[in-house]
């Protein structure tokens, strides 16, 4: 889910291609938002171009905050939406049409770093009953203004994945800026602690 769906541009937008993916949409709703089309005249020149549109579900927030969301009438399952200022939930094959709702509002009602924020937008998706089936995977990434992911965790199938996530962003936080500042400035990174490092 993870590999397939999240497509983020630095500047640009947040996309996401679901339900019976096709991840060649969200490089392509990037590029529009890129070109400057809003989340909905990018959602909407997609959708009107694009025969498989009746069985996506895209999802697309630019660089303003302004969001957009599409659930063709062939999404599988319970299908819900929802938008806010800046952010944007759909799902497909839920518990409840509530889930996206739930975890918009837990990512507003968060504090702290995004990566911590979306877990507990997660968590509270899955409180709300998360998928009407049992859920394998889970995916956190994020953009921070340095033209790459400084945050992209995944675990592709488990029995508990939100955990595993979680276990995945408890070692990956404390030294995420250290990475950051190994791609921007070698010279003044921190040690790297293995061995032939003499700092």
């Amino acid at each position: 889910m993870g590999a397939r769906c999240v497509h983020l541009r630095d500047g640009v937008g947040a996309v996401h291609s679901q339900n019976i993916t096709d991840p060649r949409l969200g490089v392509r709703l990037l590029d529009l938002l890129e070109g400057g089309a809003s989340a909905a005249e990018a959602i909407d020149r997609v959708v009107g171009t694009d025969a498989t549109a009746p069985y996506r579900q895209l999802i697309a927030v630019d660089a303003e905050g302004r969001t957009a969301i599409h659930s063709g009438p062939h999404a599988l399952g319970i299908v819900g939406e929802h938008r806010a200022p800046g952010a944007a939930a759909a799902g497909n094959m839920l518990a409840t049409p509530d889930v996206p709702r739930r975890l918009v509002e837990a990512w507003q009602h968060a504090s702290g770093e995004p990566e911590t924020r979306l877990l507990a937008a997660l968590r509270a998706a899955i409180a709300e009953g998360g998928e009407a089936g049992p859920v394998h995977s889970a995916a956190l990434t994020v953009v921070s203004g340095h033209r790459w992911r400084t945050t992209d965790l995944r675990v592709d199938w488990s029995d508990d994945p939100l955990a595993e996530l979680e276990e995945l962003l408890a070692v990956w936080l404390p030294q995420r800026d250290d990475y950051i500042l190994r791609g921007e400035d070698p010279a003044r990174s921190p040690g790297y602690g293995v061995p032939g490092d003499d700092r």
